[in-house]
Order: structure tokens, then C-alpha cells, then sequence
């Protein structure tokens, strides 16, 4: 049986296509820095927002017209979705997918019969997997819908949750593994607090950070080789979140000895609910070794919430593509789309529109990140702008050789300091306009 009869496999047909169902620009096989697109960007589709996401939004239930779903959240429900996204995938021509345990498996009446479910699914995915080449990027675990992780969960003043919450990562770790998966996420959905009258912060911390040694413990038990990442949000929706930004993960992480451990997933809403462009939070994650998968998603700049729009941006994806290139690749990672569309587009194939269209948007994006690496121009503008710290006073202080004593003698003798070049931030900006074609 087909659930997208109507739509053919999503093929490459170059800029001058208008086929709304064609690729302009992803071409998997084109080699951009002497490697093919599909392993520079690893696309990945999310089984949360494409296969359970029904449209509902804070004034309304869902309203996507969806065939093949029967209304039920059942084991037979979750077992036939499983045909659907494979059908999807397929022809949308991505090598990987994403799911939380809770989006591609139902609760059962308790914890024994909720992993017998994930069990049964795991199996047809697996079956799946084998039949079309398209794997696992990662899984993880729904620590936040359920009304139990109401206060959090690693985070809960509850033990019990903590406990449940534990287990329910050690099935869906497993599960990962089993498939497959090439990395793990931890999202803290609700580990955060929303007033501090009613929170002990320092031994919430505490818990979270036994929790991921917990976790690290068993992926070494049962050998899974796959990256554990992190994925930073700073609100929503708890007041604020302790996993804010690349920054408040990576202290938390170095406080309790626990960076070697982890690796980050960026997503660009997130990214801007913390405050920041994308651009940033990924040249963070990367200057410090730590930039392990991204989410690709966009957010609205004039709506202050988590809007999971698709990626249209040749800026924004340029600029992802230029910090990826830039440190010689993703890795076990990819671009993941945490995406939805949006409640009005609300037939099966504003799925496939949106997919080719982020997909191209990226493709697009690395094409222009490759091109300005190629002629040098920004990388030549930053290395002289920081050529005093290349020899001399400058080199003294990197090395660690300079003291204060040394730096006051060298300004008493020069008497002040050389003149400032300038920024030429509007150059550099026009620069970039150039490639953007």
C-alpha cells in the first residue's frame, strides 16, 4: 500500500527547475570540496513534527489531514506509521531519521509493557532499515510529555521520577544502540525551574549532572560506540532551562568532568531563543571541539516561542555550512530537521514541499560556504586583522611567556598603543553579497 501515491521520488533537476517536487540544488553525488553533498550534510527527518505533528498550535487542535491515522495512539497505530515515514523517506531521498522512544512507540499501562511496545516497533524499524539503507542518526528519550516529569526529570524533587527517568534512557539507549544509531540526544525538556522560591538550584544540578555519569556508565556497559550529544534550549518550557546555550552546557559539563563525554546539538530556534544567531552558537560549539549534530530549523525573529519553521535562509545556511567546512565536517552528525510545517499547510504533500525546500536551502548554502573558503577573502581579512598577536608582544602572551611586569615595561618604552585598523564589517558583508547567487 502507498501513502504518497501521488507524489514521484524526488529527483535533482538543477537551478532552472520549476518542478516544486525537484531539487535545484541538492545534488547528492556533486562533489563540493572534493566530497559528495549527501556526506557533507547527512540529512536526517525527524519522526516527531513530520509523522506525529497534527497541526494543533496554543488556539487549536490539530487540523493536518493525515489518511492514514486512525485516531489512536496504539501499538497497531505506531506499527503502521512506521510503513509511512519509510515511504516518506524514501522518496524524499534522505540517508537518516530521528525519533524520541514516545513518538515511534505508545506508553503501556507500565513500564514493562511500555518497553515491550518500543521493543516490537524497534524490530520493524530495524526491518525497515535493512530494506531501504536508511539508518538511525539518533534517538532519544521523551523525558517531558508525560504528566510524571511535570517538575523535570534528572532535575524532579521526586526521586522516584529520577528513577523512572533513568530507566526509560536505559531502554531507548539500548534501542539506539541495537538499531544502529550513530549518536544519542539528551534533551532537558522540562530540567529547569520556573520560580526559584520553590528550588533547590544546586542540588538540581547535582542530580542532572549524576544522571548523564549514569548514562555515560551504561553506554560503556553495553558498547555503544555512537556520540552522546547535548541539546541546548534556554526557556520553554520552564522559565529557564539549565542546558540555556553552548556556553552554560559546556561549564556545566568542564564543572563535572563530564566534557569528554558529550558533544553538542545546535539548533538554530534554539539559538535564538538563547539570544544568539546560529552563527555563534555553532563557531562556539566548534571552537572547543564540540559541535556534534545540528538541528535545522529556523525560527520567527518576531514571535518570541519555539516556531520550528523549515530552513528558507541562504544566510543562515551559508553560514552553518561555512562553521561546518570549516572544521573539516559533522562527523557522526547531520542536519536534522526539527522542523513543521506550518498549521495551514495541512495536506500530505506541504510535508514533501517543505523537506525539498530546506534540503535545497542548505545545498545552496554549501555551495556559497565552499566558494568564499575557496577564494580566501575572509579567512585572509581575519589573519591579518590579528597579526600582531603573530610575533612579538602578541606572541609572548599566547605562549604564556609575557607577565604584567614584561607588558608594562614594553608600553613604557613604545609609550602607547598602535592604531586600530578598521573592522570593515560593511565590506566584509558586501564581500559575501558576491557569492550569494
Amino acid at each position: 500500500m502507498s501513502f504518497f501515491a501521488d507524489v514521484p521520488a524526488v529527483r535533482y533537476e538543477g537551478p532552472d527547475s520549476k518542478n516544486p517536487l525537484a531539487f535545484r540544488h541538492y545534488n547528492p553525488d556533486e562533489l563540493v570540496e572534493g566530497k559528495p553533498m549527501r556526506d557533507h550534510l547527512r540529512f536526517a527527518v525527524c519522526y516527531w513534527h513530520t509523522f506525529r505533528g497534527t497541526g494543533s498550535d496554543p488556539f487549536g487542535p490539530g487540523c493536518a489531514v493525515r489518511p492514514w491515522e486512525d485516531g489512536t495512539d496504539s501499538l497497531d497505530m505506531a506499527l503502521k506509521r512506521v510503513d509511512v515515514a519509510f515511504e516518506f523517506m524514501q522518496k524524499l531521498g534522505v540517508p537518516y531519521y530521528c525519533f524520541h522512544d514516545r513518538d515511534v512507540s505508545p506508553e503501556g499501562k507500565n513500564l514493562a509493557e511500555t518497553n515491550r511496545n518500543l521493543d516490537a516497533v524497534a524490530k520493524v524499524l530495524g526491518q525497515k532499515q535493512k530494506e531501504t539503507g536508511i539508518k538511525l542518526l539518533w534517538g532519544t528519550a521523551n523525558l517531558f510529555s508525560n504528566p510524571r516529569f511535570v517538575h523535570g526529570a534528572a532535575t524532579s524533587p521526586n526521586a522516584d521520577v529520577f528513577a523512572y527517568a533513568g530507566a526509560q534512557v536505559k531502554k531507548a539507549l539500548e534501542v539506539t544502540k541495537e538499531l544502529g544509531g550513530e549518536n544519542y540526544v539528551f534533551w532537558g525538556g522540562r530540567e529547569g525551574y520556573h520560580t526559584l522560591y520553590n528550588t533547590d538550584l544546586r542540588r538540581e544540578l547535582d542530580h542532572l549532572a549524576k544522571f548523564l555519569s549514569l548514562a555515560v556508565a551504561h553506554k560503556k556497559k553495553v558498547g555503544f560506540t555512537g556520540t552522546f550529544l547535548i541539546e541546548p534550549k534556554p526557556m520553554e518550557p520552564t522559565t529557564h532551562q539549565y542546558d540555556s546555550d553552548c556556553a552554560a552546557c559546556l561549564a556545566f559539563l568542564r564543572t563535572y568532568g563530564l566534557e569528554g563525554e558529550f558533544k553538542f546539538n545546535v539548533e538554530t530556534n534554539h539559538a535564538t531563543l538563547a539570544g544568539h544567531s546560529m552563527f555563534h552558537e555553532l563557531t562556539y560549539a566548534s571552537a572547543y571541539g564540540m559541535l556534534g549534530s545540528i538541528d535545522a530549523n529556523r525560527g520567527d525573529e518576531l514571535v518570541g516561542w519555539d516556531t520550528d519553521q523549515f530552513p528558507t535562509n541562504l544566510y543562515q545556511t551559508m553560514q552553518v555550512m561555512l562553521v561546518v567546512l570549516g572544521q573539516g565536517g559533522i562527523g557522526t552528525g547531520g542536519l536534522n530537521f526539527d522542523a513543521k510545517v506550518r498549521r495551514e499547510s495541512f495536506e500530505p504533500v506541504d510535508l514533501f514541499h517543505a523537506h525539498v525546500g530546506g534540503m535545497d536551502a542548505f545545498a545552496h548554502g554549501l555551495k556559497i560556504a565552499a566558494a568564499i573558503r575557496k577564494d580566501g577573502a575572509l579567512k585572509e581579512f581575519v589573519k591579518q586583522r590579528y597579526a600582531s598577536w603573530d610575533g612579538g608582544i602578541g606572541a609572548e602572551v599566547e605562549s604564556g611567556k609575557a607577565t604584567f611586569e614584561e607588558l608594562e615595561a614594553y608600553m613604557l618604552k613604545k609609550g602607547d598603543a598602535e592604531k586600530n585598523a578598521s573592522g570593515r564589517q560593511e565590506l566584509l558583508e558586501n564581500v559575501v553579497n558576491r557569492y550569494l547567487r
